[in-house]
């Protein structure tokens, strides 16, 4: 019996670590291919208006040749496109606004193949412009669900994936919430990106383990992408800050991705490239421990 192998057979996977495309700020492609690359990340988040703006002059000016050609690129650089990103404000109290943004999230799953990505990612935004109480009505929530039921739809015609992330301040900031919603628009074709330093306010970060814990226990097999950031307390209010110099408590997390969902997409976030190689280090350094 060769014992070597048997370990090596046992032994839990890699943690699976990957990057948002923008966080690398505008710069050609080749050098941000190269930069993946350099960091060892697996696959990437995209939103194409974001890193390439003369690429995406409007979201409705997306093409089948836009997603070719970049989706062709990651795939040839061995990158995989793990969730395309579509910023837009599905709850926007302007009807207009909320048709435009439905429609250029359409856009994005019609052309989600063409990339090469199976998810289509997006928050919920804000029904009015930036932060409102609004937000916390079941009014709000009520038009989360609208929205999220015409996505699906769409989703469900192309057969692709919707990724739906909470966020504070948004109508959809608990992870209770987000558990109503997948209950509301009972479809496989809707999944949650999960980020857990989303969930946290300066009124309840000192629970932090119940809320992530609760978190993964009510959203569990539905999450498929958990984004990995981190955040500070500064004067009463939450400030985002590079993964590993923050507050966050990454050991259920990492625990979560290690032995009950091996393999799922994790991506770093909101990291800037001069912190990304200790930031590394740190999950590696959790992911081992755990």
């Amino acid at each position: 019996m060769n014992v070597t192998s048997n370990l090596a057979l046992s032994s839990p996977p890699p943690l699976n670590l990957g990057v948002r495309a923008h966080d690398f700020g505008r710069i050609p492609l080749d050098s941000l291919i190269a930069k993946i690359r350099r960091y060892r990340f697996s696959h990437v988040q995209f939103a194409p208006g974001k890193s390439f703006p003369e690429s995406v002059p409007s979201l409705s000016a997306l093409s089948p040749g836009t997603a070719a050609y970049y989706g062709g690129a990651f795939r040839g650089a061995g990158i995989h496109l793990a969730v395309l990103g579509c910023y837009v404000n599905i709850v926007a109290s302007d009807h207009a606004k909320r048709v435009k943004a439905l429609s250029d999230f359409s856009t994005h799953l019609r052309l989600a193949r063409d990339f090469g990505a199976s998810l289509v990612g997006t928050e919920t935004s804000s029904v009015g412009e930036g932060y409102t109480t609004d937000n916390f009505t079941e009014e709000a929530f009520r038009q989360v669900v609208a929205s999220v039921r015409i996505m699906v739809a769409e989703a469900e015609r192309f057969g692709v994936t919707i990724g739906i992330e909470a966020g504070q301040n948004h109508p959809l900031h608990t992870a209770p919430l987000t558990r109503r919603l997948l209950d509301e628009v009972p479809s496989n074709n809707l999944q949650i990106i999960l980020d857990c330093a989303n969930l946290m306010s300066p009124a309840n970060y000192l629970r932090q383990d119940e809320i992530i814990t609760k978190a993964l226990e009510l959203l569990d097999d539905r999450i498929a992408v958990i984004h990995l950031k981190d955040f500070t307390i500064e004067q009463g209010r939450i400030n985002i800050v590079p993964v590993g110099l923050g507050q966050l408590h990454f050991h259920p997390i990492l625990r979560y991705m290690k032995y009950k969902r091996p393999h799922i997409h994790g991506i770093l976030e909101s990291t800037p490239e001069p912190d990304m190689e200790g930031s590394i280090a740190f999950l590696q350094r959790i992911y081992a421990e755990v």
